[in-house]
């Protein structure tokens, strides 16, 4: 489709699917999100369904997190991206495949948490990964549940609250990335690698250990997701949260 946000590539058993608005950095809007939801679907129902799926991002960033000018002073665009968002979650945690992130560049916020939802997070050393939402004034609460299940309560615990960002190296030092490579030029290999590796899984196999695995770290509880997606909303919504964003694109070059 012309103009498409997403890109989507089915090619036997390895998929690829780009977020494809690299001059706003792949921040996530509400036709972003909406087209990320519909390729969810045509990977749900593909004939051959592919057996790992690479998840990245078109131009030098992999996601900056939500789009802020689309938000500012108007609370309800606010609450439906934040819902789709913690909607396509869902969704791409309960794909059969294995899902692999290609962080080519920042995953800031909200597009730090699509990466966490993946299986495998693999960056370079010079990326920058984190969760700064509390440094201006909004709340992470929609991505919090799928940070607690990669981190860990404690660790996820002092990377929500103390805000600011990582490099790819200390991401993966902390287990927010599953492997960091020295360069970017570095990093297409080894995804390449480890899709290849995991196209060979039995599809069946995959589908049942990754089932299992969802119920076992509570992925399966729809309703914590979702209370955040509302919880992230209210406080985007304050005036306290509004008067910080306004004030951070207003000295942004």
């Amino acid at each position: 489709m012309a103009n498409d946000p997403t890109s989507l590539e089915l090619n036997g058993s390895v998929a690829r699917l780009a977020l494809n608005r690299p001059d706003a950095r792949n921040a996530l809007s509400i036709p972003l999100l909406e087209s990320l939801l519909a390729r969810t679907t045509e990977l749900e129902t593909a004939p051959a369904p592919p057996t790992a799926l690479v998840v990245t991002g078109a131009g030098p960033s992999f996601c900056a997190g939500m789009d802020l000018r689309a938000v500012i002073g108007d609370s309800g665009v606010g609450s439906i991206l934040l819902g789709l968002l913690a909607e396509l979650t869902l969704r791409l945690r309960r794909l059969p495949m294995a899902l692999i992130a290609s962080v080519n560049g920042a995953a800031i916020g909200g597009g730090c948490g699509l990466a966490c939802v993946c299986d495998f997070v693999l960056t370079h050393d010079d990326a920058k990964l984190g969760f700064p939402e509390v440094d201006l004034g909004v709340c992470p609460a929609v991505v919090a549940p799928w940070v607690v299940r990669r981190l860990g309560a404690g660790k996820a615990r002092h990377v929500l609250l103390a805000g600011g960002v990582m490099s790819g190296r200390e991401a993966a030092a902390i287990g927010l990335a599953t492997r960091s490579v020295p360069t970017l030029a570095d990093l297409e290999p080894a995804v390449a690698d480890l899709a290849d590796r995991l196209s060979k899984a039995g599809p069946l196999a995959l589908r049942e250990t990754k089932r299992l695995l969802n119920a076992l770290d509570g992925s399966d509880d729809d309703s914590l997701v979702r209370r955040g997606a509302e919880l992230s909303a209210s406080v985007l919504a304050s005036e306290d949260a509004q008067s910080r964003l306004r004030q951070r694109l207003s000295t942004k070059p």
